[in-house]
Order: structure tokens, then C-alpha cells, then sequence
């Protein structure tokens, strides 16, 4: 689950992570008022969106007077924000973050994720932060340093100091950097992160490090045991798709392709997919039902897929072991007949109940037609969907 920018930074604040002050605005004369209580000449507007690259989207704007404010919140609220990590349908802005301008010295890049070929939280600095990260990795792997940590020591002192010294700090920098790497080992671990990003992390003209952005995604699965974190999701964000999927405990991602996929189990399901881009088409979805699901939970999957505007077929590839096929079948059938679909539907299924489902599939007067095997399967929905998987 990903925090805005402002959420991020209140989280930051609770561990002793320096901040700008700054106000979160829902409508113009809120950023006005912002500028009074804010106080200084120069404020950054930034829109509050669920996607990187604002700055080169128009989302962050400086102003340079109350009006200038006023003029930014009043073409920013209330729109799609599109940028290169959003795709072509944008972002909606329904807040911003109004903060004063900072007296920038240099910009860092911070970062935490879990690394887990190490098995490990691991720490990434650069010197070279305000810009793609992604960048500096591919063209200049020597400029960041990566930090693992040891779950059982956790973060050492040393540690902070060789981050320091390869970001080039000295001083009272230095030393709040240690402070600051601390705080965000306890945010992380406390609050079941996956990612925190800090770009840039900016020491200022009076030598403070102050982290001028931020970002935190929180694992999903730790979410029943973060109640206070949950109830700051904002579904606006999301994926309208994957907002119901969730209501159904489905396990739903939509992708760009026009080959819907509905599998039980996640391994499976990356096998159908796989074996679909091997035959030469594009899966539109990853769509995992379960191994205890139901014919209610598999007709609201089924909706769910035929939603999906740009899906042209459909795979079912069920594997039969806690789940009965003929309650998957049944689950097909009225999910097609309650929206009248004529999408062609390839069905193969295997284990408990099989020959059942396939009989009353068979029966029902349906587009469904049934695979020999799962290879079968896929060679039949990409010829389906006309050898040409993309939207």
C-alpha cells in the first residue's frame, strides 16, 4: 500500500526525521491560508499523487506570492495528474502539500527496501539525489552504496558513518545522518514497510538534513496488524478494478495485455502466464481465486476480468485440489450469463470435479471452449485474441 507524500512525512516526523513544515490543502483558500500560517516568501506546491516524476509533470510548482499559490492549487486540484510512472490515464489530485522553500546546500538520495537475495533490509545512498535513481544505477552503479542489515544487530553506528562519509558529510551533518538512519530502521520495522525512499534527502544552507520528499509502500499482507496505517489508504489511487477485487479477497492485478487469466493459486497463475507470452499473447490481468474459493467469489472474478475493456478472451486454468471444478464451472456460467458476454472463453480444467465442470460447461450453450492441457489452452486463447496480445 502506497502513502502520500504528506502521510510519509508525518511518519517521518514520529521518528525523528527532520521536515519541512508544511500544510495539506484540499481546495485554494486552504493554500492560501497555507502561506500565512506557513510564513517566508517562496512556498513549492506539490500535488499529492500515487506516482513519481511530479516535479516533470507540472505537480510541484514554486510560488512566489500568496496569488501565485492561489493560481497553482487552482490548476492542479481537481485534475489528472499524468506522469511517466501513472500511465496515460493520470493520477486525480485532491490534495497538495504546500510547504516553504528550503535553502538547498546539496541533494542526497536515502533509501530502504528489502533485498531478498540477501535476506535482508539493506540501505541505499547516493550522492547524486533529486534525480532517477534508476538512472544513476544503470549508468553509474559506483555512485550508490549499498548497506545490508542484520536482522538480528540491527543498524550499528558504524554503518551510518560509512553512509556519511560515502554521501561526502562531515560535521553536524554527519552525525545526524546516524540519527537519521536509526529512525527510519524503527519506521521500517515497525510499521511493516517494504520501501522508504527520500529524494531528495537535502542539507541545507545552515547544514540540517531535512528530507524534502518521501515515499513509503507498506507490505499489504501486514495490514490486519496496522490498523492506524490501513485507515490511510486512498482507494482514489488505486486501480477501481483492484479495489473490488479486494472486497472479494481476490488476488487481482490488472496488466496491459487483452488475455484474461483466472487461476487458482499465484504459482500457477505465473505459469499461465508465462506459457501465454511463450505462445505470442499478452495477459491483461493476474488473477489468482484461491484454493478454497467459491462460485459466488469465481463470478465476481469472472465481472471482474470481463470489466476489463480491452480483454478480448479469456483463460480459466483451475487445477482441481481443495477447490471443486464444477463449482468453478458453475461460477463461469453465471458470471457469463449475468452480463451476456460473447467473449470467447477457453477453459481447462484438471483434479476434483473435473469431468463434472467440463460437463456442465458442455451443457450450458456458452462460448467456452475446453483445452486437452494447459499448453492446449494457451495457443488457443492467443490465436483467440488474434496473435496480438497488446491493447
Amino acid at each position: 500500500m502506497n502513502l502520500h507524500e504528506y502521510q510519509a512525512k508525518q511518519l517521518f516526523a514520529d521518528y525523528g526525521v527532520a521536515v519541512a513544515p508544511h500544510r495539506v490543502a484540499v481546495s485554494v483558500a486552504e493554500a492560501v491560508a497555507a502561506t500565512g500560517e506557513l510564513g517566508g516568501e517562496r512556498w513549492v506546491v506539490k500535488a499529492q499523487v500515487h506516482a513519481g516524476g511530479r516535479g516533470k509533470a507540472g505537480g510541484v510548482v514554486v510560488a512566489d506570492t500568496p496569488s501565485a499559490v492561489a493560481t497553482a492549487a487552482e490548476q492542479l486540484l481537481g485534475r489528472r495528474l499524468v506522469t511517466a510512472q501513472s500511465g496515460p490515464q493520470g493520477q486525480p489530485v485532491e490534495r497538495l502539500l504546500i510547504e516553504p522553500a528550503s535553502a538547498i546546500a546539496r541533494e542526497l538520495y536515502l533509501g530502504m527496501l528489502i533485498d531478498r537475495a540477501r535476506r535482508r533490509v539493506v540501505f541505499i545512498g547516493s550522492a547524486e539525489g533529486g534525480i532517477n535513481i534508476e538512472e544513476v544505477a544503470l549508468l553509474r552503479p559506483e555512485a550508490i552504496l549499498t548497506l545490508p542489515v542484520h536482522p538480528v544487530v540491527g543498524l550499528q553506528p558504524y554503518q551510518g558513518r560509512r553512509m556519511g562519509f560515502f554521501l561526502g558529510l562531515s560535521g553536524e551533518p554527519l552525525r545526524q545522518l546516524g540519527r537519521l538512519m536509526a529512525g527510519l530502521y524503527r519506521l521500517f520495522s515497525e510499521n511493516d514497510a517494504t520501501l522508504i525512499e527520500i529524494n531528495p534527502l537535502v542539507v541545507t544552507a545552515d547544514e540540517t538534513l531535512l528530507a524534502l520528499d518521501g515515499k513509503i509502500v507498506l507490505d499489504e499482507n501486514a495490514l490486519p496488524r496496522q490498523p492506524a496505517l490501513a485507515a490511510l489508504r486512498d482507494r482514489a489511487q488505486e486501480e477501481e478494478s483492484e479495489c473490488r477485487a479486494r472486497e472479494y479477497d481476490l488476488n487481482y492485478v490488472k496488466l496491459n495485455g487483452n488475455i484474461g487469466c483466472m487461476v487458482n493459486g499465484a504459482g500457477l497463475a505465473m505459469a499461465t502466464m508465462d506459457l501465454i507470452k511463450l505462445h505470442g499473447g499478452e495477459p491483461a490481468n493476474f488473477l489468482d481465486v484461491g484454493g478454497g474459493t467459491t462460485a459466488e467469489r469465481v463470478a465476481a472474478a469472472f465481472k471482474l476480468i470481463l470489466a476489463d475493456q480491452g480483454v478480448r478472451t479469456i483463460l480459466v486454468n483451475i487445477f482441481g485440489g481443495i477447490v471443486r471444478c464444477d463449482l468453478i464451472a458453475e461460477g463461469i456460467i453465471s458470471a457469463l450469463r449475468d452480463v451476456a458476454s460473447e467473449i470467447p472463453v477457453v477453459v481447462r480444467l484438471e483434479g476434483t470435479n473435473a469431468e463434472q465442470g467440463r460437463a456442465l460447461l458442455s451443457a450450458s450453450g456458452l462460448a467456452v471452449q475446453s483445452a486437452a492441457d494447459l499448453t492446449d489452452a494457451a495457443r488457443q486463447v492467443v490465436a483467440l485474441a488474434g496473435n496480438n496480445g497488446a491493447k
